[in-house]
């Protein structure tokens, strides 16, 4: 038996059945899925500090539990003092069950963590049904260990999904229990 997580359950028997009620898709193959998650962190002013971009390595690959890449700039820039393959951060690409782990342990553990939570942006999608998110600081993880931190920096997380519309990536966003803030109108 191959080992699915909860959140793969849930999408299969819960949020399937709903999204093809909502939107009467013809075939299951129509149903909007979540493709991959990525984690991406800039070291910002820090490119040069090679322990601070060793540290967030570690910080991403803690986090994510898979091993993270450096990201290499890709031509000089000496307002930044900043050369062509110099490391300027790291991203980690989550696919099938690591991604819907991630996913459950985003929504149940590390966002209720944040201070004043109030949800996220609901006009953070772009145009092709992918939604971008920032997490200002690292430490609502708990695999963080707040002593160790060196520089508090946030991350992006980017949900790329199989739809090309909005309306059926918030949907579905919302139905995994992603916590959009409520319109100022309803």
């Amino acid at each position: 038996m191959i080992y699915q997580s909860k959140f793969q359950k849930l999408y299969k028997e819960k949020i399937v059945p709903i999204l093809i009620k909502k939107f009467g898709f013809s075939s299951i193959m129509e149903v909007p899925r979540l493709k991959k998650i990525v984690i991406h962190q800039g070291v910002g002013l820090y490119v040069l500090d090679k322990k601070i971009i060793d540290h967030s390595m570690s910080e991403i690959t803690n986090i994510t539990g898979q091993k993270a890449i450096f990201c290499y700039s890709k031509h000089d820039e000496s307002g930044f003092k900043l050369r062509k393959g110099m490391p300027i951060g790291v991203k980690v690409t989550l696919r099938r069950v690591r991604m819907y782990e991630f996913l459950e342990r985003l929504i149940v553990v590390s966002l209720p963590r944040v201070r004043d939570f109030n949800g996220v942006k609901k006009n953070s999608f772009d145009n092709y049904g992918n939604y971008n998110m920032g997490i200002i600081e690292q430490v609502i993880y708990p695999e963080i260990n707040i002593d160790k931190i060196k520089k508090n920096m946030g991350m992006n997380i980017t949900f790329v999904t199989s739809t090309k519309k909005n309306e059926e990536a918030e949907s579905l966003l919302s139905l995994f229990g992603i916590p959009f803030k409520k319109d100022k109108n309803g």
